[in-house]
């Protein structure tokens, strides 16, 4: 990307920012391209300048910046000696999450009238995160990794005959490879239980419901219409919502008011069988009850959050037929950045 000699939007990012949100910056500069000159800055990782400090050293005339977005670097009130046409600013802390707004910048954005932006709001990620959670469903429901890890090891895997093999619940003819002791099968007629009814579960909900499911959602916050936009009945009581279910997913994100919402009880109550999503945090569980029930062959998980992160290579739940697992991936997508710095950009004026 060239710079600009006059531009008139700045976006400065660290490398540790860049680091765990790639993309972003490449992003924001292909939307704010098509509107003008735009410069992108790259600090380093070690270094703790400013945005004021980082433009400064650019090697461009900074005096025609009307925006900024600074993903990763700080702002200081002195910077804008060095921006006086600074109209907009959005910051994003090193940890991508919060305002990076101090009272001290608050109050001299206030005098100078510079109005400051702050993410919206974590839904960027929600369709990627939705469509895994529906990948882990189907590969929980019908032994996707299994049987391609079982492919590569043992011939056996191909044998459905009724005198062989030697996992009784296979034996159902050829092809047939489902582990029928736990929800297997199709989407379709299951009874989907779903905790939210948010940006990411109700996009689930309408997945489960386009492919023929019963679904039902909990979610004592949302709006009526959500239910409706998801294609769910809305479940009042969650010691409801978890007795009848084949494929439970506690879709909301963890925060106080969220953790341990579903408790032992709630996980005790799943009938036999049942399939657990983890897909957003799993600490809005009992874990301890889900990890007790799973490694009884009581119900199977399939899961990208968990516990404890990184798993342990020699946790228990890994590699088990009844438990299918991914490392915490399901929201980092190419597509859920760019809706990061699009959803950023939308909130500033043109130019």
């Amino acid at each position: 990307m060239t710079v600009p000699e006059s531009p008139r939007r700045v976006i400065v990012v660290s490398d540790a920012w860049e680091a765990t949100w790639p993309l972003v910056a490449e992003s924001l500069h292909a939307t704010w391209s098509g509107t003008g000159p735009v410069a992108v800055v790259r600090a380093d990782a070690q270094s703790w300048a400013t945005v004021g400090e980082v433009v400064r050293t650019a090697g461009f005339d900074t005096s025609q910046v009307v925006h900024v977005a600074s993903l990763g670097v700080p702002m200081a009130p002195g910077d804008l000696e060095y921006l006086p046409s600074l109209r907009e600013v959005a910051l994003s802390p090193r940890s991508g999450y919060g305002s990076g707004l101090t009272e001290e910048l608050k109050a001299v954005f206030a005098a100078e009238g510079i109005r400051h932006h702050a993410h919206v709001a974590e839904g960027f990620w929600g369709q990627s995160v939705a469509e895994y959670a529906l990948a882990l469903t189907l590969c929980g429901l019908r032994r996707i990794p299994q049987l391609h890890q079982a492919m590569q090891l043992d011939m056996r895997v191909w044998d459905y005959a009724p005198d062989g093999g030697d996992r009784a619940y296979a034996h159902r003819g050829a092809q047939f490879g489902d582990d029928d002791r736990f929800a297997s099968g199709t989407v379709a007629g299951k009874r989907v239980r779903i905790v939210g009814a948010g940006n990411i579960a109700s996009r689930y909900a309408s997945f489960c419901a386009a492919l023929g499911a019963d679904v039902a959602a909990y979610d004592p916050f949302a709006a009526e219409p959500a239910f409706h936009r998801a294609g769910a009945r809305r479940e009042w009581y969650l010691d409801r919502l978890v007795a009848d279910a084949e494929i439970f997913a506690p879709l909301v994100p963890l925060m106080p008011a969220t953790r341990g919402l579903v408790t032992a009880a709630h996980i005790d109550a799943l009938p036999h069988g049942c399939l657990i999503i983890w897909a957003t945090r799993a600490g809005v569980t009992d874990t301890a009850a889900v990890r007790r029930r799973v490694l009884a062959d009581e119900v199977s998980l399939a899961a990208d959050v968990f516990d404890v992160e990184p798993v342990p290579a020699g946790d228990p739940l890994l590699g088990r037929p009844n438990v299918v697992h991914t490392p915490h991936n399901a929201g980092r997508t190419r597509h859920a950045n760019a809706e990061w710095a699009r959803q950023l950009a939308a909130q500033f004026a043109d130019v």
